[in-house]
Formats: C-alpha cells, structure tokens, sequence
C-alpha cells in the first residue's frame, strides 16, 4: 500500500485523491484546534511554505480529550484565521481503535510508536512519508515540526 492508492475527504467536502501528491515528501498530522500543541500549526505552515516538495496534510482528530470538537468549516476557518494555514486539509477523520481509517492504520503498522505501542499517542504525531510514498520516521506530538526540517530536508534530497 502507499498512501497514493487512498481518496479522501477535503476539509471542505469535496473528494481529494492523494495520488495528485505523488513525488513530492508527505508530512502526515492528526490535528486539534483546542490542544496545548495547536500552536504547531504555526511550524507546519512555516514547513509547508519553505519546501515546495514537502506537503503538508492535516487530518483533524477528535479522539484524544475532545479537542478537536468543531466541524470541518469552523475547524478550517480556525486553522486559516488563527494560524494562516494554507496546507491541505481534511475532514475528520479517527486514528486509532475500530473506526482508524485506513491510512492510519497503515501507517501506524509502517511505523510503530513508543507512547502507546503502535497506537497513537495524541494529537500531533507526525509521519513522514518519501517521494516513494514510504514511510521514513514518525515524530511525537511533542516533537516541534522545526526539529524535523533536517528530515525533511533529507528525504527532499533523495
């Protein structure tokens, strides 16, 4: 599987293939608008802007304490408003447990995480996939987007 082979809902509704991001390096993030780390959004969006290979996807999620509660218009005009975020984003979607959509069940199998064994451990974690779509590392939530711009610029450079 690659995460080429996956549709999925935009933020906005409309149906998006992750095939149109083929090539280019993935930074993959369960987002929250109401978390300690939503200022994340501000480093993702500084990622995004300084790469024009690296794509940053965020997949609103709220499973970990209820903190992404809103729906997909009043999460992207959170995300625009209060952060200028201009990365794709998507509908929301579950990231662990039964309902997991596939793409992260996938890439949770790819890459295991410490915090909570393959699950994920909270919002923020971060996968990064290759141009060959992939996976290349998996990041904490704690982990500030900055402290991964090496990576990124490594897997860019392959």
């Amino acid at each position: 599987m690659s995460p080429y082979d996956l549709t999925m809902t935009a933020i906005d509704g409309s149906e998006s293939s992750l095939k149109d991001y083929a090539g280019k390096v993935l930074l993959i993030v369960n987002t929250a608008s109401a978390c300690g780390m939503t200022p994340q959004y501000e480093g993702l969006e500084a990622l995004y802007k300084a790469h024009p290979d690296l794509v940053v996807l965020g997949f609103p999620c709220n499973q970990f304490g209820a903190q992404e509660p809103g729906t997909e218009k009043e999460i992207a005009l959170f995300c625009e408003t209060q952060f200028s975020v201009t990365f794709p984003l998507f509908a929301k979607i579950e990231v662990n447990g039964d309902g997991a959509h596939p793409l992260y069940t996938w890439l949770k199998s790819e890459t295991p995480g410490t915090e909570q064994g393959a699950e994920i451990g909270w919002n923020f974690t971060k996968f990064l996939v290759g141009r060959d779509g992939q996976p290349v590392a998996r990041y904490s939530p704690r982990t500030a987007p900055a402290d991964i711009e090496a990576d990124i610029i490594a897997a860019l450079a392959r």
